[in-house]
């Protein structure tokens, strides 16, 4: 059942057999049912018209006869009463077979009991008197017109069967008022309706699988070419960009597949353009990378040879010495930064995990960033269970990862605190970076790890920064498998969490440290 319910919610032409078997299925029951009513309602009518009819006349029938029977002996009003008898119980044109009830009226005539010679009460084999419904009875002891209800027949062998009981009172000469019963067999109607039923039930099955079939017949035809479509839309997603669709008509369809081959055409050109362009962009900057530290290694020797000789020149030379000497450290920041991202847009960079102490490493990147002689302090927050973190990475990416993390608090601070938080799980460690300087907007958090992109590019900066320090911290995570998130508000500084695998490639199955304003200490 599991399985029908995840391939009826995953199958386009599962949902579309199945809704419309449901319809044709409501319909054809609403049809069946209501051309049921009517033919039903017909037979039953025509049956009851036809034994009325019958009934009608064999009671006009034997009236006329012992009308004509007046004055004659009893034995020859006996052979009428039989010949009525036998001509009543006939099997009619439209029935299975009648039977006949004719029983005296007592104390209703005013012949007393003791004057009347011949009394001709008869039942018909088979059944009993008692049989009639008492509430017909009484409506033919005191009307003069046919009189007909449906009542169930029982037969002495215990069978029983629908019937139409018709009863009408006859006068019988020297003998009284009689109340005479047809009772008419309405098994072939019973049968006629079971077949109606059957023939209907078996028609509606038949019609609810012709349908189906059509459906699927017609749906596959549907379907096939949007299966076509997702199919090869998987493939673009793996870099298959040769796949198109198979065009075999001119209709409709085939305008979609059309359009979804002109589509992918124009995909494949304009991505293998921007391949292109990408490659040619990451060789452009891996070249200009290499070829200017030719250069760049000969101005920073005449530029130690100058800084050297700072004390022989003039105040201003002498400042312009120390300025060159720090541009020229910050050009060589910018050019390991573009190698590096060179690196990672080739998907050449490479991993180099060894085990190291990850809380020690920590501690060196504050001490070397001289973050503990920053104004306003800095809170360092361990777990104690995370004392002594050991973990299987690339140290060298890690540090750096640490060391971009804290020059941005620092370069963000503000002479406010800051905290740097570390816990651990048996598969995870996560360390939190957490200013309270004047923070970022929610929105700008889009683009806080965007190469070359700074939130405030005109807000003075106690050091100087390339702007691609996050974004290379958030490459060296992604190689860890690991995940780097920021939080920031305007006014309530930001929140960096750095979180890696203990072994470098598996998979993060939790998040120990939350992305969240840290409580530890509150700015003033």
């Amino acid at each position: 059942m599991k399985r029908f319910r995840v391939t009826f919610r995953n199958s386009l032409a599962s949902k579309v057999i199945v809704t419309t078997l449901l319809l044709s299925l409501g319909v054809i029951f609403l049809t069946g049912s209501a051309l049921y009513s009517k033919l039903s309602d017909g037979i039953r009518q025509g049956v009851l018209d036809t034994s009325l009819a019958e009934a009608r006349s064999s009671f006009f029938n034997a009236q006329y006869q012992f009308l004509l029977a007046e004055g004659k002996s009893d034995l020859q009003i006996r052979n009428i009463v039989n010949d009525v008898i036998v001509t009543s119980t006939s099997v009619g044109v439209n029935q299975g077979g009648n039977s006949i009830v004719l029983r005296r009226i007592p104390n209703r005539e005013s012949l007393q009991p003791e004057n009347i010679k011949n009394i001709y009460d008869f039942v018909s084999p088979r059944i009993s008197e008692t049989i009639v419904p008492q509430e017909l009875r009484t409506k033919v002891e005191k009307g003069f017109i046919v009189e007909y209800q449906y009542s169930t027949l029982i037969f002495d062998t215990g069978n029983s069967e629908t019937a139409l009981f018709t009863g009408k009172r006859i006068a019988i000469p020297h003998s009284g008022t009689y109340e005479m019963y047809l009772i008419y067999s309405l098994s072939n109607q019973v049968a006629t309706l079971d077949f109606i039923r059957s023939a209907l039930l078996i028609t509606g099955f038949a019609l609810t699988f012709l349908i189906g079939l059509i459906t699927y017949l017609v749906v596959r035809q549907v379907v096939r070419p949007v299966r076509d479509a997702a199919r090869i839309a998987q493939q673009f997603t793996k870099g298959d960009f040769s796949q198109r669709m198979r065009i075999q008509s001119s209709d409709e369809l085939a305008t979609l597949g059309n359009a979804f081959n002109d589509m992918a055409l124009s995909l494949e050109s304009q991505i293998s353009r921007l391949e292109n362009l990408s490659r040619v962009q990451q060789r452009f900057v891996s070249d200009v990378s290499h070829e200017l530290r030719t250069p760049l290694t000969t101005l920073r020797m005449a530029s130690e040879v100058i800084y050297g000789q700072r004390e022989t020149f003039d105040p201003t030379i002498s400042r312009s010495t120390e300025l060159l000497v720090a541009q020229l450290d910050r050009f060589e920041k910018l050019l390991e930064d573009l190698l590096e991202i060179s690196r990672f847009d080739a998907e050449v960079a490479v991993l180099e995990p060894v085990n190291f102490d990850f809380v020690a490493m920590i501690e060196r990147c504050i001490e070397d960033s001289g973050a503990k002689s920053h104004s306003a302090g800095l809170v360092l927050n361990i777990d104690p269970k995370a004392e002594h973190v050991h973990i299987k990475a690339d140290i060298r990416r890690v540090e750096r990862i640490m060391r971009n993390l804290l020059s941005n608090a620092l370069d963000h601070a503000d002479e406010k605190p800051i905290v740097v938080t570390i816990v651990q799980t048996p598969t995870e460690v996560a360390v939190g970076v957490r200013d309270y300087g004047p923070g970022i907007e929610s929105a700008a958090l889009m683009r806080v790890f965007d190469r070359f992109w700074r939130a405030d590019p005109s807000r003075s900066r106690v050091r100087g920064g390339t702007g691609l320090g996050l974004s290379i911290a958030l490459e060296d995570a992604r190689l860890h498998n690991g995940e780097l998130e920021a939080w920031g508000r305007p006014g309530m500084g930001t929140h960096f969490v750095l979180t890696l695998p203990k072994i470098a490639g598996e998979s993060i199955l939790s998040r120990p440290l939350k992305l969240q304003p840290s409580d530890y200490v509150r700015s003033s």
